[in-house]
Formats: C-alpha cells, structure tokens, sequence
C-alpha cells in the first residue's frame, strides 16, 4: 500500500470516493495525469480554502491602495478587510493610500430583514466625507446576496452623487467553490470598469504590466528594482502596492507577465481579446526561475541592446548574493519539503527550493482548476459545471481603436516554440515519481503527510500552520511569510534561504521542557470510607 492509498484509507466510503481523484502520488509513466479540481469541499472536512468574497476582496482587490474598499455585510466578513495579508503598499508623492483602513457597513439582524442598502449608501457618503476618495468599490458577503441589495445601482448613485468612481462586486461568499470565484468576479469587474479608462502614455521603450503579483513582504516592490534596472516602464502592478489609478492605463503595455497563474489569467485572456496584449508566464520566486524569466521577456522584444543588458544586470545581480547562496545551500542540501498554498504560488517556490538543494515532496494548491496542475492546454477537456455557469463570463470584443499586435502570426507561432506566450505548463510537470499532489487538501490530511513523509519544513498558511509547528515540523507561512521577505527575486533567494535555515537548524523546542515533564499534570485524593 502506498502513502496515498494509506492516506485515504482512513476515510469512510462516502469520503474516500469523494477526495480519491484529488490525490495523486505520480508514477513513472508518460504523461501528465488527470487531477480532480475546484469542485465543492466535503462537507464537514476542515479545508484551508476561502470564499468567493475572500477571493475577490481579500486577494485581487484589497491591495489597490487609493481606493475605499468597502465590505459590505457583517463584521464578522471584516476578518478579510484587514491584517489577513501583509499586501505592502505606499502611497505615490501626492496620492492616497488607505490600506491601513478597514471599511465595512456592519450589517446587523435588521438590516438583514429590512434591506442593506441605505446602511450602504451612509457609509459611502461618510468615507467621501472623511477621506475623500476619488475610487470606491464595494465587495458583497453572503447576506448581500441572500436579500437581494444591488449594489450595483447604489454604486451608479454613489458615481452620479459624488462624481467618483465606484464599482460594485457580487462577490458573495457562497458563489463558486472557493475564493477561485472571487479572483473571476473581481477581474471582471476590473475589466468592465477600469482597465482602458487612462490615456496616459507609456515613457519607456518596452512597458510591462505584473499581474498576479501581490507584493507580500514587498515581493512587488523587489520585481520592480530588477526590471527598471534593466530599463523596462512598469505601468501597473495587479494588485499589490497597485492603484486604480495606474490600472486605468494597463492596456497602454506593451507585454503582460502573469505571476499568479489562477488569480489573474481571466484579465490577461481578456486584454489579449481587446487589446493584443500577449501575455507571458512568468516566476520571479527562484534565482533560475528569475533569470529565465528576465531572459525570456528580453527575448519576447528581440532587442539585441535589451538583452545584453539584461544579461549585464543578472550578472551584477549574481555576483552580490553568490556567496550567501552557497553558504545557505551547503546547510539546507538534501532536506525535503512540503508546499501548499493557493494558485501559482506553491509551483513558484519549488523552484527556489530547488535552487537550495531542497526537494519539494508534497505539493497542491487550495483553490486552483485542473490547468493550474496539469497546464493550459487541459482547458478544453474541462467540463462546465453548474458553480462555474455561477460566475459571469465576459464576453470580449477587439476594441476598434485600441487594439493593435506587435507580431504576425507566423512571428508568434515561433516565439511559443521558444517562451510561455499565452501558456502555463502547470505544477505537476515539475514534480517526480513518488512525489504526492494533494488538491484541496486538509487538516486530516496534513496530519497523515507529516506521519508518512516526515518532511523537514512545510510551508503552508495560518490555518494549519500550528498543527505542523504542534507536530514538531518547522513550518511559515507562505501566504504572508511570517512576517518576513521580501522572496522574490535575487536577494529575496538570499532572505528565504536565512528564514527556512533557521527554521530548521533552530533547535527551539529543545530549549523547553514541557510541564508534563517536570510536574504532576494529575491531582487526586482519596474518599470516602472515612470519618
């Protein structure tokens, strides 16, 4: 019996016939196998995904830092207004930042049976009055949809009464099967309204929109360094330390790079629709992961002065962290590791990993769809589900006068021979014969992988973080680093690897005794038969 038949033996009949296709221990055969994905959790298993309101709220949206993001719904929705991720953003000279804030209308019983969208209307008119936003959106939790509040039509009132920009999200909770839906929603959203609103002109020779990058522990901001050494303008970043602002101009790019495969791909499917913006699958988490991406965007332009510099920065680039790679590499050669985390992110960091020497033996993703694992051209075999038909599917058109192609044809059939233009290969691809792809997984599952495997560190998120730590395995956070970062590029290589070699070779609970050690847990005393 393998580790995945001993994993899902524990389940009861109806379980185990339901989590069996998302599990996969791959063999040594030709091909990539099917995986079962983005359909409902069972429930009762204790998930590590969100909800459609987390996706669009909590992860595409929230960073956007000069617009009020209003949560419209209870507090208790509020937990993903704030403090959930660490999207580090500073205001431009001159413009608005209001990431620190958290904006809900604190929904209560009343407003639930008589309706919420007066409650909504006066807190869009108390934050024009306090903060004077020039944008505001409004993300609907599941109460919103249940009783029917549009605020769709609060939105136009809000844009006609205070000639701002508002938009409205019917991002509820309960559609779709997991945040995944909420990344759809909010990039519909963002196409509908504000992508193409700008006229601002690119500066710079070669200009690139980062999609998918949410600048957690300032990854964004380390992306950007690199590429304007290289002498790329950068006109918006989607969405980490991002604003509307700059997004009104992203069709003016010359090339999207797509970090985050399963948060943003609709928007890059759908400026490629309208405007012919090719989009590039890029990783900026791994030094070779960085340098291959740097030189497959310089090939991308064929700009023989682009690519000389390009090679001329990740040169200086390699020469400043070289001896702290290897140092680091030399203590962490040989550990083994487990990676779960949401969209792309779990198949990026393998690649850091591997540049350290650690193989990466459990992997899987919380929200992802089959293309996420096994690549873009499973797309046609997956089937519509009734979930899905829940979300909107835009319908684009080639705009008339914004759309333009940089090549012909027959230039693009030969550049997708050499670089991932519109394509994503997938995770599974990456990974080897014994190693276990978990989809969706859980907190029972991620007791019976520790047990088999015996990883030396997982990373994973604030869920399951302390049952991992509790087992005795050195476990951060990828979602948010513990508070770390930032692990892009190639001095984040540098602080990733310091973290996790610490997190290993720190021996912290050998510094402790537990109680149960020193001291009696039990008292007891006799009774009756006395006087």
């Amino acid at each position: 019996m393998n580790e995945r038949a001993r994993m899902l033996d524990q389940y009861a009949s109806r379980v185990y016939k339901n989590r069996k296709d998302h599990v996969l221990q791959l063999e040594d055969t030709p091909g990539v196998p099917e995986i079962t994905a983005n359909t409902r959790t069972v429930p009762g298993i204790i998930t590590n995904r969100g909800c459609c309101y987390a996706g669009c709220k909590g992860v595409v949206v929230g960073p956007l830092k000069d617009c009020c993001v209003i949560t419209h719904g209870p507090i208790g929705c509020g937990f993903y207004s704030w403090g959930t991720r660490r999207n580090k953003a500073a205001a431009s000279e001159g413009g608005q930042n209001y990431i620190p804030y958290c904006f809900s209308t604190d929904m209560q019983e009343s407003d639930i049976v008589f309706g919420g969208e007066k409650k909504l209307k006066a807190a869009i008119k108390e934050a024009v009055d306090i903060f004077h936003p020039k944008y505001i959106m409004i993300c609907s939790t599941c109460p919103v949809g249940l009783i029917g509040d549009d605020v769709h039509a609060v939105a136009r009132q809000a844009e006609e009464e205070y000639g701002i920009t508002c938009v409205g999200f019917s991002c509820e909770g309960y559609k779709g099967v997991s945040q995944s839906a909420g990344h759809h929603i909010a990039n519909n959203g963002l196409m509908k309204h504000i992508i193409g609103t700008g006229d601002k002109r690119p500066a710079g020779k070669y200009s690139l929109n980062i999609l998918g990058e949410y600048n957690i522990g300032g990854d964004g901001w380390e992306e950007e360094r690199i590429l304007k050494r290289i002498g790329y303008d950068i006109i918006s970043v989607f969405t980490g330390d991002g604003s509307v602002e700059a997004i009104q101009n992203a069709h003016t790019a010359d090339l999207n790079l797509v970090m985050c495969h399963r948060s943003i791909n609709y928007v890059a499917e759908m400026m490629k629709s309208k405007y012919g913006t090719d989009w590039l699958k890029v990783n900026f988490i791994g030094v070779g992961a960085t340098i291959k991406s740097l030189r497959d965007i310089a090939k991308y332009f064929g700009d023989p002065d682009l690519m000389a510099r390009t090679e001329e920065v990740i040169a200086d680039e390699l020469a400043a962290i070289g001896e702290d790679v290897e140092y680091y590499k030399n203590r962490l050669k040989g550990k083994r590791a487990g990676i779960f985390s949401g969209g792309s992110r779990s198949h990026h960091f393998q690649a850091l990993l591997k540049d350290l020497g650690v193989e990466t033996i459990i992997a899987g993703y919380e929200f992802a769809h089959r293309d996420d694992y096994e690549g873009r051209d499973v797309i046609p075999q997956i089937k519509e589900d009734a979930d899905s038909k829940n979300i909107e599917n835009l319908t684009i058109d080639a705009d008339p006068e914004l759309y333009k192609t940089r090549y012909s044809d027959e230039v693009m059939h030969a550049l997708r021979e050499q670089l991932p233009v519109d394509s994503y290969p997938g995770m599974i691809p990456d990974m080897k014969s014994g190693h276990i792809v978990v989809d969706d997984y859980n907190h029972v599952e991620t007791e019976m992988l520790l047990k088999l495997y015996k990883p030396d560190i997982f990373f994973s998120g604030i869920k399951d973080k302390y049952i991992i730590q509790k087992s005795g395995v050195p476990s951060r956070q990828i979602h948010s680093y513990d508070y770390a970062g930032p692990y892009a590029g190639f001095k984040g290589a540098v602080n990733f690897a310091r973290d996790i070699t610490m997190s290993i070779t720190v021996n912290a609970w050998g510094l402790i005794v537990p109680p149960w050690k020193s001291e009696p847990m039990l008292e007891g005393a006799l009774t009756g038969g006395g006087e």
